[in-house]
């Protein structure tokens, strides 16, 4: 099995299986390496510019779903591809970055990759990217319909007063929403959180 072969077989586990070519080709011609890694809460995946003689590298978190994976992909590879031609004289999430993120972005918009309701919230959000897909939360609503979620929840769909646990060892109560976000009351402490409507937790009974 050559590298090519290798690759495609490896992202037909992370994505969707229209786009596998066109990403298998593109990390020949970037000539990135892509590695998969376990869940961080701070990011959903990062680049780093060649470095000692490395590859550029992009990471991407395991546990997303195919949809999710590709757009973080896509979103990596934009700044691998804005840094070829700018380099770091310009801002990471500027409009040099936006222009590269629209045009990779702009082939994977059909029915055949993406469901109807994905591309219609993609489509909007790519009017003007952000920084994270996460931060688009009529995006991430619709992309967290096709997580496979077993036993949790998103906060969102909870009665207000309602006890949870959040990163699996945090109890908290779930209180009133305060603009985007909910307040709620860490048990243990007593301090006040505010959460993503759309943050997964587990209800305790």
């Amino acid at each position: 099995m050559n590298q090519i072969d290798r690759n495609q077989s490896i992202l037909y586990k992370y994505i969707p299986e229209k786009a596998v070519p066109t990403i298998s080709e593109w990390i020949f011609k970037f000539d990135f390496k892509l590695r998969i890694k376990k869940s961080r809460t701070t990011k959903l995946g990062d680049y780093r510019p060649p470095f000692n003689g490395e590859n550029h590298l992009i990471t991407i978190n395991y546990d997303m779903n195919k949809y999710a994976f590709l757009i973080t992909l896509v979103h990596e590879i934009a700044h691998l591809s804005n840094y070829n031609k700018n380099k770091n004289s310009v801002k990471p999430h500027g409009e040099e970055w936006k222009l590269h993120y629209k045009l990779l972005m702009q082939q994977f918009l059909i029915p055949d990759i993406f469901p109807v309701d994905v591309i219609t919230a993609l489509r909007k959000y790519m009017n003007n990217p952000a920084a994270s897909s996460c931060s688009d939360i009529n995006l991430l609503r619709i992309l967290k319909r096709y997580d496979i979620r077993q036993d949790t929840v998103l906060l969102e769909e909870l009665p207000m007063g309602t006890t949870f646990q959040y990163n699996k060892s945090r109890n908290f109560i779930k209180g009133e929403q305060v603009r985007k976000r909910f307040k709620c009351k860490e048990l243990s402490t007593n301090r006040m959180f505010l959460f993503n409507p759309l943050t997964e937790v587990l209800v305790i009974s």
